[in-house]
């Protein structure tokens, strides 16, 4: 069964539920995020950045720490575009069933090996996206005191299950809006078919005319709100 239709209806009912994450930016300004789980991976992250090149657009990217100790120079060749990087967790277990000690041991680890990878120390890289989109109030609270900000989403086409690339890029445009966070796949489940869906996908938006931002500029824009 594809949850894709669903996804909507968990935004509607979750993003007032849980103000202090990022679901998206400001409403009233035609800034998007385009935002990509589960890499670094060695062949589809370059396909992707090859896209992002050829129209000069930065996103975003949440890291699982063992694909960054894996492919450390494609982990460097992401950060020194000056795309967005983030924290998926260590190897894609859902965070709510994790110990206290395993959730915050993932999460170090993978800074870890950010900063070993391309320099960026701990600090720079605090934005959290929860595998598989699960979390609990207190995986929430845990974040917010060990000074992470937890970051969602608001367009999620379930590419992961590759229902095909045509299907993928319908689903995003029929709902996109201002402030969206679109979620894509550049790991080992639907990276096959990323960069193909983004180079159909990013002329049309850029026809709309959407902005292409960071995560980090939504979370500014959302202050703004």
């Amino acid at each position: 069964m594809q949850l894709a239709p669903l996804f909507p209806i968990f935004y509607r009912i979750l993003q007032p539920s849980f103000p202090n994450c990022l679901w998206g930016g400001n409403p009233h300004t035609k800034a998007i995020a385009l935002t990509f789980d589960d890499g670094p991976h060695p062949q589809y992250t370059p396909e992707v950045l090859a896209v992002l090149d050829r129209y000069n657009i930065t996103a975003s990217f949440f890291w699982l720490g063992v694909c960054v100790n894996r492919s450390p120079a494609i982990a460097k060749a992401v950060s020194d575009r000056g795309h967005w990087i983030g924290l998926h967790g260590y190897d894609h277990r859902s965070f709510p069933m994790l110990s206290l000690n395993e959730l915050k041991g993932s999460l170090e680890k993978t800074q870890v090996a950010i900063y070993n990878a391309c320099n960026l120390q701990p600090e720079q890289v605090r934005d959290v996206r929860p595998p598989n989109g699960l979390f609990t109030p207190a995986t929430l609270k845990l974040f917010s005191q060990w000074n992470y900000r937890s970051v969602m989403w608001s367009v999620v086409p379930e590419d992961w299950v590759r229902p095909g690339i045509t299907t993928v890029v319908e689903r995003i445009m029929q709902q996109v809006k201002n402030g969206s966070l679109i979620v894509l796949h550049d790991g080992a489940c639907g990276g096959q078919d990323v960069a193909a869906t983004i180079q159909i996908l990013i002329p049309q938006l850029l026809q709309q005319g959407y902005e292409f931002v960071t995560v980090d500029t939504l979370w500014q824009q959302a202050k703004t709100d």
